[in-house]
């Protein structure tokens, strides 16, 4: 018996046949993405009853007979994905701010959007944070939060493009588009049938925030920053003053914990406050830790130092122990967004009983924040506090640094080691989904301490961070660090002479400009590689890549010779799924110079020797040259390809299955079959930064609708390809598109 989940799936798909639209046609009329639809149509994922509604309406049917089964589905616990929440804990003592939290959540009622700008420490992260749990309820697809680092020190503002990819990964999409405004679009796209909040926190300008703005739809968008973005249309701004007197008073007090009487040493407190919260609520626990002490003492001492922040910060330090104060001031080192405990040990070369007493004398203080239970972070004016002392009474700061990049560079390693990869024969034991946790969630601070290693000149982290970062790498491509990170490890290693590691190293980056659809920068990279005189196990991974360039530049006699030295390569050392790739590939581009018989022979061999999801390749190839001679075994031997990619969850693999499906299909005259299958494909590659594959998708595709008499949309895909090759620079890609448009006008 189908469970409900199934049932409902089986509805919608019928919903989809009856519309007579391509996925992406059908998410547009409905007013979704193409992305969610297709995870409800797959049962990755229950879609809302609103957007059962909207699928309904699109084909002119009753939604309400759906009512029944989608509810069952949905109490099955195949309901929506578990609501998202990002945003920091809310402060236990917020105080004050009616007036402005009550416009603020106005506002995000009638704009869905609103900036928070005011002067440093006056409590612009509060109030967003604080009314973003309050509404919480209102967004039931959850609270996104991001740090835009408008104004941290040590750190670059974050890149609009970068930004985009980190919001993409909060909403599940690992494989954003590599431009900007193509991110941009496909951000607003997901966010269009969603009902959530984003926070972006710590805005430089208004440039860095616009493309991250959420288009039409029920979500909401908080902005925080130091200034006022009044060129940002459509984006309301709150400008917050310090807190008035009474406020400033409340907060105090609940701060220190006691009832305030001396109201001329009260007043001379808040005066030196300057109204911020942030200096009040450490004025009022260095009180809290002096139960000696009364209102006119803390009003004495802040007195001594003219500057609010520097009386504040300082009167909170001196409340600290030698050995804290230096936690504290080492901090003001530390590279990344946040830490943990273990990572202080390693800065401070403490035992952990010391560093956890430290820290919660540092969180008592409010000199540290602990906004979720392990995981520390410091405000932007402090940190920058801590960083200026340390530069004057630390002269080991260097060291202690090189400490936590030595730490990270051994975390980064030992993860990495749990999860399966064609580069080591059996992972370490472990629980490869937490360790690739770890990495989601370490990622920025590893970023950051690459780059303090760059600074640094600590080479051997900079040459060897990036490697730990493989596999992570690959299951993320795109990410926008990683072609930057691999030049600089490169030029690290041969700096100290690894030739092995530098040729290791740039085979990597090869990769990731091939997988952008940058050949010629892949090919510059893979050619580097090689003069670094490469041992076997890497020659032969090269040979591989350069052919599968090759290949993707036309030139394909000058790619089979590259394969068939890869097979000898991988012959030598015993690597049969070298092979096995090797020999497949040689079958594809055999059977793309016409030689089929050939091809059938090369692919069956690659078959052969090996198993699994290694077979994948030599079964399409063997799949596709088949499709003329012996449909029945061709279509059997593309299915087992692609339940292979579905058993082994390989998303990349299963749009390539289904695409060359279409092929085979569309040799046999099955040509609506070939193009539901086509479709699938690009429904497939949607999420994933993989843009030689959608190059040949939508070539293919477009030659199945020639053949299937749809002109029109033959030569919108075409028209897209050509888009595509001129803006990455393949003149072999678009001479090829275009040569098949003219083919199609003719036939009109």
């Amino acid at each position: 018996m189908s469970s409900p989940q199934e049932r409902l799936v089986a509805q919608l798909a019928r919903l989809k046949e009856l519309s007579g639209l391509s996925l992406r046609a059908l998410a547009r009329q409905a007013g979704l993405s193409s992305s969610s639809l297709s995870r409800y149509l797959t049962g990755q994922l229950v879609p809302p009853w609103e957007a059962v509604v909207a699928l309904c309406r699109a084909v002119g049917r009753d939604p309400r007979p759906l009512r029944a089964v989608w509810a069952e589905a949905a109490r099955a616990g195949a309901a929506p994905a578990p609501r998202r929440n990002d945003l920091p804990a809310d402060l236990f003592d917020f105080t004050g701010r009616e007036a402005e939290s009550a416009l603020v959540e106005e506002l995000l009622h009638t704009t869905g959007a609103v900036a928070i700008d005011g002067m440093a420490g006056v409590g612009k992260t509060s109030l967003a944070v604080h009314v973003a749990h309050r509404l919480a309820p209102t967004y039931p697809d959850g609270g996104l939060y991001l740090d835009l680092h408008g104004f941290t020190p040590g750190q670059e503002p974050l890149e609009p493009q970068a930004a985009l990819g980190r919001l993409l990964g909060a909403l599940d999409v690992t494989h954003p588009p590599a431009g900007a405004t193509e991110r941009a679009a496909l951000w607003r796209s997901e966010l269009s049938r969603r009902r959530a909040l984003v926070v972006l926190d710590n805005a430089v300008d208004a440039e860095q925030v616009r493309p991250l703005l959420p288009g039409a739809g029920k979500s909401a968008v908080l902005v925080t920053s130091r200034h006022r973005l009044v060129s940002l249309d459509g984006v309301p701004p709150v400008s917050l003053e310090p807190l008035t007197n009474d406020d400033a008073a409340h907060l105090f007090g609940r701060a220190a914990g006691l009832a305030l009487a001396e109201e001329e040493a009260v007043s001379q407190v808040l005066r030196q406050c300057g109204g911020l919260p942030l200096a009040l609520r450490m004025a009022g626990a260095r009180l809290r830790h002096r139960p000696g002490w009364t209102v006119a003492v803390l009003a004495e001492r802040l007195r001594d130092t003219a500057n609010r922040f520097d009386s504040v910060f300082g009167m909170s330090l001196r409340q600290l122990d030698a050995v804290q104060r230096r936690v504290f001031r080492l901090l003001g080192v530390l590279p990344g967004a946040d830490f943990d405990a273990a990572v202080v040990g390693a800065l401070t070369d403490l035992p952990p009983d010391r560093i956890g007493a430290a820290l919660e004398e540092l969180v008592d203080a409010h000199l540290v924040q602990e906004p979720s239970p392990g995981r520390y972070r410091m405000h932007d004016l402090i940190r920058q506090y801590a960083a200026d002392i340390a530069a004057e009474e630390e002269p080991q700061a260097d060291a202690a640094l090189r400490r936590v990049l030595r730490h990270c560079l051994a975390q980064a390693v030992a993860h990495d080691q749990i999860l399966p990869s064609p580069y080591r024969k059996e992972p370490s034991p472990g629980d490869p989904a937490k360790a690739m946790a770890w990495f989601d969630l370490e990622y920025v601070n590893l970023v950051a301490c690459f780059d303090a290693a760059v600074r640094l000149g600590v080479d051997e982290v900079v040459a060897e961070l990036p490697q730990a970062m493989r596999v992570w790498f690959f299951r993320h491509r795109g990410t926008d660090d990683q072609a930057r990170l691999l030049e600089a490890a490169a030029a690290a290693a041969a700096r100290l002479g690894r030739d092995q590691q530098r040729a290791s190293l740039l085979a990597d980056l090869g990769y990731a400009c091939a997988a952008a659809g940058r050949l010629t920068e892949a090919l510059s990279a893979y050619e580097q590689a090689e003069q670094a005189r490469p041992d076997d196990d890497i020659a032969a991974a090269l040979a591989l890549r350069i052919g599968l360039v090759r290949r993707d530049l036309g030139e394909l006699e000058a790619a089979q010779a590259h394969f068939r030295r890869a097979r000898e390569l991988f012959e030598r050392i015993g690597r049969r799924a070298g092979q096995s790739q090797a020999l497949a590939f040689d079958g594809w581009v055999t059977l793309h110079l016409g030689r089929h018989r050939e091809a059938v022979e090369l692919a069956r061999a690659s078959v052969a020797l090996t198993d699994g999801p290694a077979q994948i390749t030599g079964l399409v190839t063997l799949g596709v040259a088949l499709a003329p001679d012996d449909p029945a075994e061709s279509l059997r031997t593309l299915h087992d390809a692609l339940r292979l990619s579905e058993q082994n969850n390989l998303q990349h693999n299963q749009a390539w299955c289904h695409n060359y499906l279409g092929v085979a299909l569309r040799v046999m005259g099955s040509l609506e079959r070939a193009l539901e299958h086509h479709r699938r494909a690009l429904e497939l590659l949607e999420p994933l930064a993989e843009v030689q594959l959608e190059i040949d998708f939508l070539h293919t595709y477009a030659e199945t609708c020639r053949a299937a008499g749809r002109h029109d949309e033959a030569l919108a895909l075409l028209d897209r390809t050509i888009e595509f090759a001129r803006a990455l620079g393949r003149p072999y890609d678009e001479k090829r598109a275009r040569a098949a448009r003219e083919i199609v006008r003719a036939a009109r």
